[in-house]
């Protein structure tokens, strides 16, 4: 267990985040009952507070722990993570500041309501704010699992262990429903700088603290094996599809799109879009963490009291401990504990976004500002709690298995959402043939990947190499949906009278 010189800091920088998230009903003040002021803050971010926030959508406790993880486990086919996120910052400077305007103009605070205006289909609308929900839901218990690694490494060797973690978890979360409730996005906003700000410490202090101490990363990398530094060339079709539709799919998720619309221009937008590969860089860091793990011989033998499925999520946070001082590692370990929770917050308010404008709303379209303003309130805390009590009740691998399934399920609503903007021919019943293929396709692929047992795979043999089963999926979905809207479209033109 971890000594007061690590529990005051981290303790006491919580309570900061905490302050920091109930100031944000005071912050740049707003109508909080009006949804478009509690969940994208008035449209009123600038450069600066959009790139934080946005930093903090994507880079999360789960990122931080999972790609060392893999690093650690498997080695370089999780390096896809680098070249992923460079390559969505420029699928985002292309579709984004496009949907930026088109909301701005029309009013949109969800993906959905674009897709329903656009195509004029309640069916296509309420399907994806379905898909959306479906696929967040697991993204929260992620965020959830990277904190559990923090108190796993923290509360080790003590008794009750365990039950600590739990209740420490649950207070956290009630604490972050009860300011994401009063504060909305505001709050979310204001703790993101805080949790960006720590993170960012501790990316360089380890990277400069960690080689010197093992004798540089010549050192680490003799400790490995080989494939942990090159890249076999069986796993590059694997490695360049991750990489591809990975980077499809990350801003069709809606806590993107939700941080997205937050921003005060499309100018605005696409400045700090421009600026967001600075987080790829902290991310190879973290990635080369789990490479530096293998030099620090405390580390390993902390790991090694763990199953070996589970010492993964584990590196990041045992580096940090066995490598740094005592204060410092109560200021790291608190940076990636709250790397979950504010992101957490932003993908509920997400979900209970199309929760109630693209679902409840259209069942009851008679429902008053103050009665949608409440149910999204409510249902955003409830998610939290949805995610929190999954987590609980099922190992963390099961929460990993379904979000591999979820990047597969959002990424077949990109022809709607992305070549909506673009493609004036495209046609609502080919959209929502391809993505009920799309889908249908995925997961069966998934299973069968998987053998239909549990989920630890969402690659697929084929006669080009392992895939990435959501490229195949929506490759797929992509025929059906242009296609079908070219024949629809002849159609119509020789059915016109001549």
């Amino acid at each position: 267990m971890i000594g007061l010189d690590s529990l005051i800091p981290f303790v006491g920088l919580f309570v900061l985040f905490i302050l920091l998230g109930f100031y944000g009903k005071y912050w740049r003040r707003g109508d909080l009952n009006q949804v478009h002021e509690w969940s994208l803050a008035g449209r009123k971010l600038g450069t600066t507070l959009v790139f934080f926030l946005i930093g903090a959508d994507l880079y999360t406790a789960y990122t931080f722990v999972a790609i060392p993880s893999g690093m650690f486990a498997k080695g370089s086919l999780y390096f896809f993570a680098i070249p992923y996120v460079m390559l969505t910052f420029a699928v985002a400077l292309v579709t984004m500041p496009r949907l930026w305007s088109l909301s701005r103009e029309k009013g949109y605070i969800t993906a959905s309501d674009f897709v329903k205006d656009r195509f004029n289909s309640l069916a296509l609308a309420i399907m994806i704010a379905i898909t959306g929900i479906v696929a967040e839901l697991p993204y929260i218990a992620l965020q959830i699992v990277g904190m559990q690694s923090v108190l796993t490494v923290m509360l080790a060797g003590s008794s009750n262990a365990q039950t600590v973690g739990e209740i420490s978890l649950l207070i956290a979360f009630v604490i972050l429903a009860a300011f994401t409730y009063t504060s909305g996005l505001r709050g979310a906003a204001l703790t993101a700088i805080f949790k960006d700000i720590l993170i960012w410490i501790t990316v360089i202090a380890v990277i400069v603290v960690v080689p010197i101490s093992v004798g540089g990363f010549g050192n680490a990398f003799k400790e490995i094996k080989p494939n942990y530094v090159t890249l076999s060339d069986s796993l590059v079709p694997a490695y360049a599809t991750l990489v591809l539709g990975s980077a499809l799919a990350l801003y069709l998720y809606p806590h993107a799109v939700n941080g997205v619309l937050s921003a005060q221009s499309a100018q605005k937008l696409r400045a700090s879009t421009g600026l967001l590969p600075l987080y790829g860089i902290g991310l190879a860091i973290m990635a080369l963490m789990g490479v530096l793990v293998y030099a620090v011989p405390s580390a390993m033998n902390f790991l090694s009291g763990f199953p070996e499925s589970s010492r993964g999520i584990l590196v990041v946070p045992s580096l940090i401990l066995y490598s740094m001082p005592g204060w410092f590692s109560g200021i790291a370990l608190l940076g990636i504990f709250v790397g979950g929770l504010v992101p957490a917050a932003i993908m509920a308010m997400a979900q209970a976004n199309l929760l109630t404008r693209n679902i409840i709303k259209e069942i009851k379209p008679n429902l008053t500002p103050s009665s949608e303003i409440r149910i999204t309130k409510i249902s955003s805390t409830v998610f939290k709690f949805v995610a929190l009590g999954f987590v609980f009740t099922v190992p963390a691998t099961y929460a990993i298995s379904l979000q591999l399934l979820g990047g597969i399920l959002i990424a077949q609503i990109l022809p709607s959402v992305f070549f909506g903007m673009y493609v004036k021919s495209l046609r609502k019943e080919p959209l929502i043939a391809g993505l009920i293929i799309g889908i249908s396709l995925g997961i069966y692929m998934v299973e069968s990947a998987n053998n239909f047992g549990p989920l630890s795979s969402s690659l697929i043999n084929t006669t080009f190499g392992s895939l990435y089963i959501a490229v195949i999926a929506l490759a797929i979905n992509l025929v059906i949906s242009f296609g079908g809207s070219a024949i629809l479209n002849r159609k119509h033109l020789e059915d016109l009278p001549k």
